[in-house]
Parts: structure tokens; C-alpha cells; sequence
């Protein structure tokens, strides 16, 4: 019995890494808001709603999904395969950009 509560003592965090977190969560969210309040246009709106809400989905996977305790081969398994997805994604856009250029060179649309 003794070696079951030693267990649940050990995965215990301090309650002030999650005020501080929430906190930021909330600093980061106002900072998402003013974007669309100062009417930020263009790339740099689309730049820093992305980078809000990436640094947002990274702190909560990180300290309330536990990941920041975890081992590095676990995070691998998780994190790899999405971001190999978005690379995949990047290639194919690129690739689909070089097919319409190419269609419009041997089948024109125009006089």
C-alpha cells in the first residue's frame, strides 16, 4: 500500500505551473483578439493568428496533456507523423501549382 501512495505523490504538479499557464493561455488569446480589433491586414494577420494559436495548442498539449513529462521517444510518436502530414501537404501544394502552370502552357484557355 505503501509504494501505491509513493506513486501518486510522484506524478503530482505544483497547482502554480497551471495558474501560470492558464494565464499566459489568456494573454496569448487577448493578443489573438487585438489582431482582429486593430484590423490587422493581410499576411501578418494570417502570420500571427497562426503563431497565437500554434504557441496556444503547444502549451496545452504540453502542461494539461502531460507532455512535457513525458519520454522523448512517446512525443516523437505523436508529434512526427502530423508534421510529416503538413510537409507532405506543403510538397503537394507546390506540386499543384507546377501542374496548373503547366496545363496553362500546352492547353491556353485565352485567344
Amino acid at each position: 500500500m505503501a509504494k501505491a501512495e509513493s506513486h501518486a505523490e510522484g506524478q503530482q504538479h505544483p497547482i502554480g505551473i497551471y495558474l501560470k499557464i492558464w494565464a499566459l493561455l489568456f494573454v496569448l488569446s487577448a493578443f489573438s483578439y487585438l489582431v482582429d480589433f486593430y484590423h490587422v491586414e493581410g499576411y501578418l494577420r494570417w502570420f500571427l493568428i497562426l503563431l497565437f494559436m500554434v504557441l496556444k495548442a503547444g502549451l496545452i498539449i504540453s502542461v494539461f496533456m502531460h507532455m512535457m513529462w513525458e519520454r522523448l521517444s512517446l512525443i516523437y510518436t505523436i508529434f512526427l507523423p502530423p508534421l510529416l502530414v503538413m510537409v507532405f501537404v506543403l510538397l503537394m501544394t507546390y506540386e499543384a501549382n507546377y501542374i496548373f502552370a503547366t496545363r496553362e502552357v500546352f492547353f491556353p484557355t485565352g485567344p
